[in-house]
């Protein structure tokens, strides 16, 4: 099946108000344009160098996210140009974000990462530390970063329940977090495998990259 005929069928099981970011780390530009062709703009990248490359050559009305592990050091990079930045997962990091605003005269969007998996691998706020975070009033002070909303990558697992405990509790959190921060609209979280039960619970945003592309792979820069 063509990405194109994969997207149809995606977009075929995800409402109105949830928005698809097609994942497409180390899938060559043909691809891309492909999604792009059937209508597809917002995309996400793990890789900061194929990130950069990529966008350089691709239509300038892609909505870029950058969705993998950000290091300080390679913010500079991306801030001038990046949609959304999924996974801020320290105050340091946020800090670095506003600092490389400021210098571009630029608000970056941002998605505080929770760490709900099971799994020492993933990053993120704890929720008490997140809940300390926005009560401090700390995020007020930091003019060059929006953080919109929360996100979340649940275990790396097959067991339902247990995701479907991990989404849920993110969902109660972030609308705990709302009745501070209103103007929050964006719970991410949800892949491939488990991108139906993730909506199921409260995401408005999925990152789907496998179902879309496939599985091939080419040799990348990080």
């Amino acid at each position: 099946m063509s990405v194109q005929d994969q997207l149809k069928k995606i977009k075929g099981t995800i409402p109105p108000n949830v928005t698809l970011v097609a994942v497409s780390k180390t899938k060559p530009i043909e691809a891309v344009l492909e999604a792009y062709e059937a209508g597809q703009r917002d995309f996400g990248e793990n890789y900061v160098q194929e990130l950069i490359s990529k966008q350089e050559v691709l239509p300038k009305d892609i909505r870029w996210h950058f969705i993998g592990h950000l290091q300080s050091n390679k913010v500079k990079m991306i801030a001038p140009f990046v949609h959304l930045i999924h996974g801020v997962d320290s105050v340091k990091l946020l800090e670095e974000i506003n600092k490389q605003g400021a210098k571009l005269n630029r608000v970056v969007p941002c998605l505080l990462q929770i760490h709900i998996a099971k799994e020492e691998s993933k990053f993120g706020f704890s929720y008490e530390e997140c809940g300390e975070f926005i009560s401090s009033g700390k995020l007020d002070s930091m003019k060059f970063v929006q953080v919109q909303g929360l996100m979340g990558m649940g275990t790396n697992t097959g067991e339902l329940a247990l995701l479907k405990k991990e989404y849920s509790e993110l969902h109660t959190f972030y609308q705990k977090m709302r009745e501070m921060q209103p103007a929050w609209t964006i719970l991410s979280c949800g892949m491939s495998g488990d991108y139906l039960l993730a909506i199921e619970q409260g995401s408005n945003m999925v990152r789907i990259g496998s179902s879309i592309f496939g599985e091939r792979e080419y040799q990348h820069k990080v």
